[in-house]
This record gives structure tokens, C-alpha cells and sequence, in this order.
């Protein structure tokens, strides 16, 4: 009866959802996304094919599976991944990715596109990221038995698992053949509910920011612009953020070079941006025929840059922690800098820590930016400080992805 119900939930917000979607073109990407899917994997797929099925929501999600994905294509080369995504803003930068043979959105999770999927799909292994949890998916899996982990983990009491009204989701958790959590919150709150099928193995996204550092990260425009002064990068950056190094720049007479990665790169924004701040500045559409070292300021208009634009940061501030949800910190800190957020940072473990051990600093006003910027300017040896103590944080948490793996050669025939 709940299963029936949950159907028609779904079933309801499908179509409702088409009404907004005329008028927003994220939601238009979600439905008209899925439109194509079961065609999609029935014509690159077939029945011979040995299917690595792994389910991501977004963007970050696929970055954090992405150490297990690599790993799994040199284990099982004669087998295929899958990866979906239930967010636009994942798919539309993923979806021609070469790290997997398929991408494509997850349908709906009802019980007629969970069959009709699992039938074209046929996996022999469905791994979920880190929050995602359908039951009509897990249900289907099940039934199948087919094997479903759930890798990175992260659960909190307060989620509808460990509420009186949660049974039914908790049900759909208990179809999982194993969950790798990230932590002992995560394991402990698992056993209360009576789910002694999970371990901690770590975040695999330590893993991948790792892989950062093996890459070639060198950006000539960066070199140009950057010369032999000190560079700070805002990155991810929300209004917020912004507003303390405008007043920052107002108020200071600093040769600091500065990098302005917004999360909003639209135009209207972009323009609001350009006005409150001082002094020369180019945007990243811009820069061809100019000579970069006469400009104080560059604004990416771009995405996909950021990663290698803090390889030349000696300080990072990472945005979304005044209101709107923190950014990547690990990004910046796995090259050895000292890294600033904004003060919401709860539920962000590695924060959590990096703070604690004091690799990276909490602002909570213009004053304090101030005082922390100039800080960090000032003294060399505090910046090296703050900078080993993120490296060296991220190196030891290594490993997760080498765990999973271990789990699935040795107890999954596949």
C-alpha cells in the first residue's frame, strides 16, 4: 500500500513539474532530459553487455564517485558504466565525459520505469553516491538481486531515516547490499536501525582531489597575470562573499592579484560585480591580445577553470558560507594553502576539521576579512603553516576508493 502511494506521489510531481518547466530552463532540462533515456540505452545497449550501473544526483556526487569509476574500468575492462544523474547541473556538464562508456538522467522512480530500466540496463552492480536513496530503484535491485552499495556515505539524525515517520525510507535503505559511510556518525547511526551491513572507508572525494595534484594544472594566462606577486582566489563565490572583498579593495591600497570565480556567471550579475570593484580588471572572455600583468583583478566568466586557478592561489576563499551551502574547501587545500570560509560550514566534516586543526579560517564579517587577509599577506610563515596542515590532512585521508574496490573483487562475482 505505501509502495502504491509513493507511486503516485511520484507519479503527481512528474507532471506537475512539466508546469514550472515552461518558464525555467533548469526544470526544462529535467524533464525534457529524460525524455530520450530508455531509447538511449536501448540503442547502446545489449543483452552481452556486462553493466557497471553507478547513480550519482549531481556534479560534486559524480566527482566524488569518480576515483571508484576509474578504478572499476582497470579492474573490469570488459565492462560497461553506466553513470547517471538525477540533476541538470550534473548532466549537462557530464554528459559527454569520456571517464564512462553511457551517461544519461535516472527516470522517475516509479515501479513501470524501474522495471523498464533494470530490463534494458541489466546491471551486475549498482553503486549509489553518497545521499541518493529511491525505493522503487532499491526495490527493483533487490528483487533482482543484483548487488547496490552506497559509497561515501554521510548520514545525520535528523534525516527521515531516524524519524518516527521514517519507515518506509528505511525500508528502502535495508535493500542496499552494503554501505560505505565516510564516518563513525554514519556507522553508529546505521547499527541503531539495525543495518550492520556497513564499514567506514573515508570519502573518496580525498581521493580525487589527490588525483588533482598528478595532473598537469599549469595555466599560462594564470602565469602572465599572476607574475611574482601573491594571488588570492574567491572561488565559488555568492554575493555574500563578494561584498567583503569589495569593501576589502575600497579600502585597501594592496599589489595583491586577485581571482574571481562566481557561482553566478550571468551576465546581469557579472555586470554588478564589475562595478563595485576598483581598480583594473579583465574578465576571462577578454583576456586574448592583453597584457595581464596590468590587471589587479580577473573575473572567470567561465566554469571548469577554477581547479587549476588555485594551483596558483597563495591564499583561497571559498564561498557559500554565509547562507547558501559551503563550496569545495579541498579543492584549494590539497595544494598546501591556507584556505577562508564564511561561518556556515556545519555539516561539512572536512571543514569541520580543517578548522579545528587550523588550516582553515572562519570570517564572519568585513572586519575580520580584513584582519585575516592582512594577516596572511604579512606573514609567510603563517601562510606555509596553514597550508601544510591542508596538504597534509587530505594525504592522510586517502584510501576510501581502494576499500570499495577490495569489497567488491573479493565478495561480488561480477
Amino acid at each position: 500500500m505505501v509502495y502504491f502511494l509513493y507511486n503516485i506521489a511520484i507519479t503527481i510531481s512528474w507532471h506537475l513539474l512539466k508546469i514550472p518547466a515552461f518558464f525555467n530552463p533548469k526544470l526544462k532540462l529535467f524533464i525534457n532530459g529524460r525524455q530520450g533515456v530508455f531509447a538511449y540505452l536501448e540503442k547502446h545497449l545489449s543483452k552481452q553487455d556486462k553493466v557497471i550501473w553507478v547513480h550519482t544526483a549531481s556534479l560534486g556526487e559524480f566527482e566524488q564517485g569518480l576515483p571508484v569509476i576509474k578504478k572499476l574500468k582497470v579492474a573490469y575492462p570488459a565492462h560497461k558504466i553506466l553513470v547517471t544523474f538525477f540533476s541538470p547541473s550534473g548532466y549537462e556538464v557530464k554528459k559527454k565525459s569520456e571517464e564512462a562508456h553511457l551517461i544519461t538522467y535516472l527516470p522517475m522512480d516509479t515501479a513501470k520505469n524501474v522495471d523498464r530500466f533494470l530490463e534494458a540496463v541489466q546491471p551486475v552492480l549498482a553503486i549509489f553516491v553518497k545521499y541518493e536513496v529511491w525505493p522503487n530503484y532499491l526495490r527493483g535491485l533487490k528483487k533482482r538481486t543484483i548487488p547496490t552499495i552506497m559509497i561515501s556515505g554521510r548520514f545525520t539524525s535528523n534525516q527521515v531515516f531516524y524519524k518516527w515517520y521514517g519507515s518506509f525510507m528505511r525500508k528502502a535503505l535495508g535493500q542496499f547490499t552494503y554501505l560505505f559511510v565516510q564516518d563513525d556518525t554514519s556507522l553508529n547511526l546505521l547499527k541503531g536501525i539495525a543495518l550492520q551491513n556497513s564499514t567506514i572507508s573515508g570519502d573518496t572525494r580525498f581521493d580525487r582531489v589527490n588525483e588533482i595534484l598528478e595532473r598537469d594544472n599549469s595555466l599560462p594566462f594564470m602565469e602572465q597575470f599572476k607574475g611574482n606577486s601573491l594571488c588570492l582566489v574567491l572561488g565559488s563565490s555568492w554575493p555574500e562573499d563578494e561584498s567583503l572583498l569589495t569593501q576589502y579593495l575600497q579600502e585597501k591600497n594592496t599589489s595583491l592579484k586577485i581571482v574571481i570565480a562566481p557561482h553566478d556567471i550571468k551576465e546581469g550579475h557579472l555586470n554588478k560585480l564589475k562595478e563595485s570593484i576598483p581598480g583594473k580588471l579583465v574578465f576571462y572572455s577578454e583576456i586574448e591580445d592583453q597584457d595581464l600583468s596590468d590587471y589587479q583583478v580577473l573575473i572567470l566568466d567561465t566554469i571548469g577553470l577554477l581547479t587549476k586557478v588555485y594551483s596558483y592561489a597563495d591564499i583561497a576563499f571559498v564561498g557559500g558560507g554565509f547562507a547558501t551551502g559551503l563550496h569545495n574547501t579541498l579543492e584549494p587545500a590539497v595544494f598546501g594553502i591556507p584556505v577562508i570560509i564564511g561561518p556556515q560550514y556545519d555539516g561539512f566534516n572536512e571543514a569541520r576539521d580543517l578548522v579545528k586543526l587550523g588550516g582553515i579560517s572562519v570570517v564572519d564579517s568585513e572586519t575580520a576579512f580584513t584582519q585575516v587577509i592582512d594577516n596572511l599577506i604579512r606573514d609567510s610563515s603563517l601562510r606555509k603553516k596553514m597550508g601544510t596542515v591542508n596538504a597534509r590532512y587530505i594525504e592522510d585521508q586517502r584510501g576510501a576508493s581502494k576499500k570499495i574496490l577490495n569489497y567488491i573483487s573479493e565478495h561480488l562475482s561480477l
